[in-house]
């Protein structure tokens, strides 16, 4: 087979704010592969099918000498992501072509990826009757195990409580809302747009509101106090919910996309409550809580997304040519639903 193109998007240049593509990241097709030659050196040959823009890409965008709990991207080197591809050619055991695989992928067309990436190396699935591949990255994947581990971990929910849950129209807000409700909890949760707020009352939230056109705190003055937060934006919005906390809250701090992007930090002005009422936080990546939770996960939420028990929404980019503004619309919050990149059919 005569060698063919193989695009792949470059980190170009570190950003001082928002990525911008075509500068933060470019797309780039000077690179050619021959599908039967390519050297494997024991390892497999991955198409990419489908590849996903999350939050914390943008903690990776940074110079590579500086620790952080993600590994860099490497200026000039494809960015990476977690992904489903098919395996075109194999020589470890461990797969075969055709076998759907899951884990870190470079955003190319084609790439070999190591299969031994703690947590996140590629493993080989077979998806969930009715439930689309796509799912994998979303839902049926990080963010969903996300959502599921700490809920299970650290929620200690009880029946009659109250839970708000920031960005709650997130694949893994929109996911803590319904898995809440299952525990009989009242439910809050905050959006950025009135469409994003309806997909809340959707899946189950009691109270949803717009953070960019009401009151943060007068609506948790009014509908708490929180006996658990779920965090996924940190800032102002975590200084208020610490402010309506009640005695012995759970807050499980998941992220922090409201400062990614920016350096100035906010004024926090209520963290003595954190002793005064006692309230515990957890900090948690799904790497440390992976081996206790991982297999009932799999067992029980594709199970229920495939069935419609669990919804889920996609926001789908076409082509990993945009890519780059896949990541970018995700930083910025204009996706609703979970952020996926199509990159090929099979």
């Amino acid at each position: 087979m005569a060698p063919i193109t193989n695009g792949r998007t470059l980190f170009n240049e570190i950003p001082t704010g928002f990525p911008e593509p075509g500068k933060t990241t470019v797309y780039d097709t000077s690179k050619t592969i021959d599908l039967e030659s390519v050297p494997l050196n024991g390892g497999v040959l991955v198409k990419t099918l489908v590849l996903s823009a999350d939050p914390y890409m943008r903690v990776q965008m940074r110079q590579a000498d500086i620790e952080s709990y993600m590994p860099p991207f490497i200026v000039g080197q494809p960015i990476f992501s977690l992904g489903v591809g098919k395996v075109i050619r194999s020589e470890n055991n461990g797969f075969k072509p055709g076998d759907y695989v899951y884990g870190l992928l470079d955003h190319a067309e084609y790439s070999m990826p190591n299969p031994d990436v703690p947590v996140f190396g590629i493993t080989v699935f077979t998806p969930e009757p009715g439930l689309r591949y796509s799912a994998y990255v979303g839902a049926a994947g990080m963010p969903g195990q996300t959502s599921y581990y700490g809920w299970k971990e650290y929620a200690n929910a009880k029946p009659g409580e109250t839970v708000f849950v920031s960005g709650g129209a997130g694949p893994v807000g929109s996911l803590v809302i319904q898995l809440a409700k299952q525990d009989g909890l009242k439910v809050i949760t905050s959006a950025g747009s009135d469409e994003k707020v309806q997909f809340c009352k959707d899946v189950g939230a009691d109270v949803a509101f717009n953070y960019k056109t009401a009151s943060t705190l007068d609506v948790l003055r009014k509908e708490g106090p929180l006996h658990v937060y779920w965090d996924n934006v940190g800032g102002t919005t975590l200084d208020a919910a610490i402010e309506n906390a009640a005695n012995h809250a759970r807050f499980l701090e998941c992220g922090a996309i409201s400062q990614y992007n920016s350096k100035d930090g906010v004024n926090m002005k209520n963290l003595d409550q954190i002793y005064a009422r006692r309230i515990i936080l957890y900090g948690f990546l799904i790497s440390d809580l992976a081996p206790k939770w991982q297999e009932e996960f799999y067992k029980v939420i594709p199970k229920k997304l495939a069935s419609g028990e669990l919804k889920f929404r996609e926001d789908v980019t076409q082509g990993l040519e945009n890519s780059g503004q896949a990541i970018r619309d995700v930083q910025i919050g204009t996706n609703t639903g979970k952020k996926v990149i199509v990159v090929a059919q099979e």
